[in-house]
């Protein structure tokens, strides 16, 4: 077989979040907060383990998001955040449009870092929502390059600090549309953070940017499943590929679910599984769920035979 680093391996990465029972009603709340955004489709699993679980796709300015209300087994934290950039050279109210978004996130919300000027923005504020996700959001220097409107954030703490850079080299190795972007490090001055940790860096997988930095501040909380990110692979060949170079965690390993060495979620889904759970009749999309649930990683063709109703 061909090393499926060579071939077209993804469509996009998503951001999933995992709520309680609350995914439709955050999804819908987030279409109120920023622009170009809307919820796609939404259909309900049914017999799971954490019973009738409502998946939901949207978009958050653009960029493609899933959740799923599957119990409260996982809680949303800041190890992965979303930067939201306020471009005044895209956006004509930029900082009105900030404003009027920290406010509405404000609500029944928690500032990580006050609305303020600092030294990379004018206009910054870090907000942990009443649903529990974190944004950042920025207004955007117009002077430099054009940046995505959402782009996920990874914090590297606790046992991970320090790791942040070795984290995007490998992220970078693993997949095949991939480009390393900034790299800042923190100086003199910045304790309890070390020198040469990572202050900032980003980079491009799968035309999906990232941001991550190392904090050495106490946090409680680490990397978990309440937010994985979703690798849409068009076959077999390219599942098998991620499964084995992410997987790290075994009894991590299940309904296409993995942990990476950084304790980090991933899903590991077929493109036509979207497709399939969007598309299929209740009766096609109940019999896909009892299939995948069963699988640790993804077999398509067995998803294809429930789909079809196919009991050879």
């Amino acid at each position: 077989m061909n090393d499926a680093k060579n071939g077209s391996l993804t469509r996009s990465i998503i951001p999933h979040l995992w709520f309680d029972k609350a995914a439709k009603e955050a999804a819908e709340f987030y279409c109120t907060v920023f622009p170009d955004s809307k919820v796609t489709s939404a259909v309900t699993l049914r017999d799971t383990p954490s019973g009738d679980s409502d998946l939901v796709t949207f978009t958050v300015w653009g960029h493609p998001f899933m959740a799923i209300s599957a119990g409260p087994y996982f809680k949303i934290n800041p190890s992965i955040s979303f930067i939201v950039n306020f471009d005044p050279s895209r956006e004509e109210n930029a900082r009105e449009m900030l404003d009027e978004a920290w406010s509405k996130l404000s609500k029944d919300g928690t500032a990580l870092m006050p609305l303020d000027k600092y030294p990379f923005s004018e206009r910054y504020g870090w907000i942990q929502d009443k649903y529990g996700v974190s944004w950042q959001l920025m207004l955007t220097n117009p002077d430099g390059e054009p940046r995505p409107a959402i782009i996920p954030s990874m914090m590297f703490v606790g046992e991970n600090y320090g790791k942040a850079e070795q984290a995007r080299e490998f992220y970078l190795s693993v997949f095949r549309n991939a480009k390393s972007g900034n790299l800042f490090r923190y100086g003199p001055g910045h304790e309890p953070d070390r020198e040469e940790a990572v202050m900032f860096t980003d980079f491009m997988l799968e035309n999906t940017w990232f941001t991550a930095m190392d904090s050495a501040h106490e946090h409680h909380f680490n990397f978990n499943e309440a937010v994985s990110l979703l690798v849409n692979c068009e076959a077999q060949e390219d599942i098998d590929y991620y499964w084995e170079k992410l997987s790290a965690v075994p009894e991590a390993e299940q309904c296409g679910w993995l942990k990476d060495k950084y304790g980090v979620s991933w899903q590991i889904s077929p493109a036509l599984l979207d497709e399939m759970m969007t598309k299929g009749t209740p009766e096609q999309i109940d019999r896909v769920t009892q299939a995948f649930l069963k699988m640790k990683k993804f077999d398509l063709a067995e998803l294809q035979k429930a789909f079809q109703g196919d009991r050879g």
